[in-house]
């Protein structure tokens, strides 16, 4: 298995996890806090589907456009936009070969290269952010009276599949 193929059943296997996590977030708690230096739930929730609207968006020139958006109010409009952005990202990687896999991508944050490296590295980097987040995430859950979904196993809310 080429590492191109590892980070595809990887991805694959945690996308489900990452939308859990988003629709258990209670809509009228968005913009709870655990501290005031911490992100608003929301935010973080809206951070993740950024970075996979990021990842998606990658182009033929190699180049990954980072652009933050108004996120949506509701957590429904969240996970919808997590979805269409995981959906995209998928097809993407669909179309890349091992040769592409290999070649240097660039980050670009205001038109301008803000980083670049080869495909492997940058898509991994950002996986490993995303599952970050998600953890950051998963601990707001319960403080907001929802209920943690079951990630990698069973959570004290949820017993898995």
């Amino acid at each position: 298995m080429t590492t191109r193929e590892f980070f595809i059943k990887r991805w694959k296997a945690d996308r489900r996890a990452f939308a859990r996590v988003l629709g258990a977030l209670p809509s009228d708690k968005l913009d709870y806090k655990p501290h005031e230096r911490s992100t608003a739930a929301g935010d973080l929730a809206w951070q993740i589907v950024e970075e996979v609207r990021a990842l998606a968006r990658t182009n033929d020139a190699n180049e990954l456009p980072w652009e933050m958006t108004a996120r949506p109010p509701t957590t429904a409009g969240i996970v919808a936009a997590f979805e269409k952005s995981a959906d995209a990202f998928e097809a993407l990687l669909a179309s890349l070969d091992d040769p592409r896999w290999a070649e240097q991508v660039k980050f670009m944050m205001d038109g301008k290269v803000a980083f670049e490296s080869p495909f492997d590295e940058m898509y991994w980097g950002f996986f490993l952010d995303l599952i970050h987040h998600r953890g950051q995430l998963s601990t707001y859950i319960r403080p907001m009276g929802g209920k943690v979904p079951s990630i990698y196993g069973p959570s004290g809310d949820d017993p898995g599949e």
